[in-house]
């Protein structure tokens, strides 16, 4: 019998198109897809996802070595960070997954298991990948995620007689092939660069840079000869140098501006602010942020683009943790962020070191002292600042000295 368009029969109802099609996806299968289109849907998920799905089948398992598979992954624009914690034990590899907010840990990288190189200090990142500094100063580069490592060739110039002040890593195209390596060198105003181009897998020839004479940086700071004082790692007040976190003593970040112009900023031995311009070659060196004598430790961080400065200072019996940005119109600092008081007031008298690491609009701090260790975010969009949960391992607390920000590409080459 039909009633308003529907059969009726022993109490059946016809299958409306909805009802198909939801019959359909109910038995639709990813192993019935054709092989790109299957590898296609893959990348997008996220890397822990994926490796957790490796294991449903033979066919599940081959795809991270399939070509096709990493090219597609490669045409993902961006993914969520994880984090690279650095500890005082170097034979590890822990991470934090933003993504899933969790701590994960990684099988350490052949390469830096031999002997010679179980010292090794990551230094830079960028990408997918982590630069390592040997103790000879020769640089190993690795893709975290798979376990694939490279040595690159040895410096062989006079750079290496002087004192290194940056080590900083980009991408040299979007595709994750290719990178580069800049250090900078000397003493200001005699600064140098040199660059590796993993494309050439080369050292190109030193580059020197010249104080920019058009910036009213260039007359001299007589204050710079006076006694500077900065916060050490290991909570004491040390004199005319930056005692930094060893992992972060080569502080730097690179940034392109609107015109392709790179640019790469590191903390200079009093404190300020060094801006290199790799295409002019030339440098300035910003105004200080607090007044000399001021008791504070800083660090500098890369987030869409922008350097940003993170400061922990003292003041009238209380502590403030502060991201500032600088104005190039306006030669000046303004403040952009700061941690809740709540937040920050504990930090008061414990003599603490700040390292931190940038990652799109977000910033981890590792906050350390004899006391303390902290590992706290923050959403430059929202203005949240979350503590992360303790890493703990075999039941024992982790505490890392500082952090490096990659993102979990499987096609990341080094």
């Amino acid at each position: 019998m039909e009633h308003n368009g529907v059969w009726h029969s022993q109490g059946l109802k016809r299958k409306t198109p909805e009802d198909e099609n939801h019959e359909l996806l109910n038995n639709f299968s990813l192993n019935d897809l054709n092989e790109d289109l299957f590898e296609m849907i893959l990348s997008w998920l996220p890397t822990s996802t994926f490796f957790r799905l490796t294991s449903v089948c033979k066919r599940w398992k081959s795809v991270p070595s399939s070509s096709s598979f990493k090219l597609a992954c490669s045409q993902i624009l961006s993914r969520e960070p994880w984090f690279l914690m650095v500890a005082p034990n170097l034979n590890q590899s822990i991470i934090f997954d933003s993504a899933e907010s969790t701590w994960k840990r990684l099988s350490h990288p052949p390469l830096l298991q031999q002997e010679s190189n179980q010292n090794c200090m990551p230094v830079a990142a960028s990408g997918g990948l982590i630069c390592y500094r040997k103790l000879s100063g020769d640089f190993i580069v690795s893709n975290p995620v798979t376990g694939s490592c490279s040595e690159l060739p040895p410096l062989h110039f006079a750079t290496q007689n002087q004192p290194l002040n940056a080590i900083v890593m980009s991408k040299v195209s979007k595709d994750q092939l290719s990178y580069k390596i800049v250090l900078v060198f000397g003493e200001i105003p005699n600064l140098l660069f040199q660059v590796y181009n993993s494309i050439s897998g080369c050292w190109e020839n030193e580059a020197a840079m010249k104080r920019k004479v058009n910036d009213n940086s260039e007359v001299h700071d007589s204050t710079d000869d006076n006694v500077v004082y900065f916060l050490s790692k290991v909570g004491t007040v040390v004199a005319n140098n930056i005692q930094r976190s060893p992992s972060k003593q080569y502080s730097s970040v690179i940034t392109t501006t609107k015109s392709n112009e790179e640019v790469v900023y590191f903390l200079s031995s009093s404190g300020k602010v060094v801006a290199c311009n790799l295409t002019h070659k030339c440098f300035v060196e910003y105004p200080r942020l607090l007044p000399i004598f001021s008791e504070y430790s800083i660090d500098i961080v890369e987030c869409n683009g922008e350097m940003l400065v993170v400061l922990l200072s003292e003041f009238l019996e209380s502590a403030s943790l502060r991201v500032w940005k600088y104005d190039e119109a306006n030669r000046g600092w303004h403040q952009i962020d700061a941690m809740p008081a709540a937040m920050s007031h504990e930090w008061y008298g414990k003599k603490a070191d700040i390292n931190c690491i940038g990652s799109g609009n977000q910033i981890l701090i590792c906050l350390n002292s004899l006391e303390l260790c902290t590992y706290v975010m923050c959403d430059l969009v929202t203005k949240k600042w979350v503590e992360l949960p303790n890493c703990c391992i075999n039941g024992k607390v982790i505490d890392f000295m500082s952090a490096f920000s990659f993102e979990p590409r499987l096609e990341a080459s080094v």
